[in-house]
């Protein structure tokens, strides 16, 4: 995939809604015995990147497999990083019945920028990046509803890379993730990697034209669509499935 390519894959990523959902959850299912994690440590701190393009918590072999699209700008996917994460981990993950993937889905402008920099340091502070970023999202979103239009002009004469780098840093994410362990060459180098872009549009487009995600967050559990956007409503579907 080219620039150009995904550039379109953006553009019709960004047309995707914040907030949908996806099917009804199954039935009730006997419960599901409890894996011990390695001698020393607990699952949550077993992370690796998928050949899907994204990032899993939890037992490799876990019964259970939880995945969200989801957009680090999209108000419903922060609501449930903020109440879910404890929960999820605590409960589910370390018990070694359920594994989390999260995949980038992008839906707003800045998306690929934010995403990047979510990924750039790597598997192990992946999901402590994504729970800060989730953490501190409203601080964004207030900027993000007042851009100022020569901004917006300034954007349409750039690449994706250059349009990525301007996003984050207008909205404070560079100085975010430099606060959090990150550094600024680090960052650069990863918001001007043409591989890192193509990588996420492709992660988008293949949502949408294979696994029918059409807004965020798309919570996928063992396969199948579950009609969930909050995380009651995502772990009644795990209690259901077993967990």
């Amino acid at each position: 995939m080219n620039l150009r390519t995904a550039a379109s894959a953006l553009a019709l990523a960004m047309l995707a809604a914040c907030g949908e959902s996806g099917a009804p959850t199954s039935a009730p299912a006997n419960s599901i015995a409890a894996a011990p994690a390695p001698a020393g440590q607990d699952w949550t701190q077993t992370v690796s990147k998928t050949a899907d393009g994204g990032f899993v918590m939890g037992n490799p072999n876990a019964p259970l497999k939880l995945v969200e699209y989801g957009s680090r700008t999209c108000p419903t996917c922060g609501n449930f990083g903020r109440t879910a994460t404890r929960p999820l981990e605590d409960t589910y993950i370390k018990s070694g019945k359920v594994s989390y993937e999260f995949r980038d889905f992008l839906v707003h402008a800045p998306d690929l920028g934010v995403a990047i920099l979510g990924q750039c340091a790597g598997e192990v502070p992946f999901f402590g990046m994504l729970e800060q970023m989730f953490v501190d999202q409203n601080q964004f979103l207030e900027k993000l509803e007042s851009v100022p239009a020569d901004f917006q002009q300034r954007l349409q004469g750039m690449s994706p890379t250059q349009q990525a780098t301007a996003w984050v840093e207008h909205l404070g994410y560079l100085d975010f993730v430099k606060q959090r362990g990150l550094s600024e060459t680090q960052a650069r180098q990863c918001l001007g990697d043409s591989k890192r872009i193509e990588a996420l549009a492709k992660v988008s487009e293949v949502a949408m034209r294979d696994k029918e995600v059409t807004g965020t967050p798309t919570f996928i559990l063992n396969g199948e669509k579950i009609d969930a956007a909050t995380w009651p409503q995502v772990e009644q579907a795990l209690k259901a499935a077993g967990a």
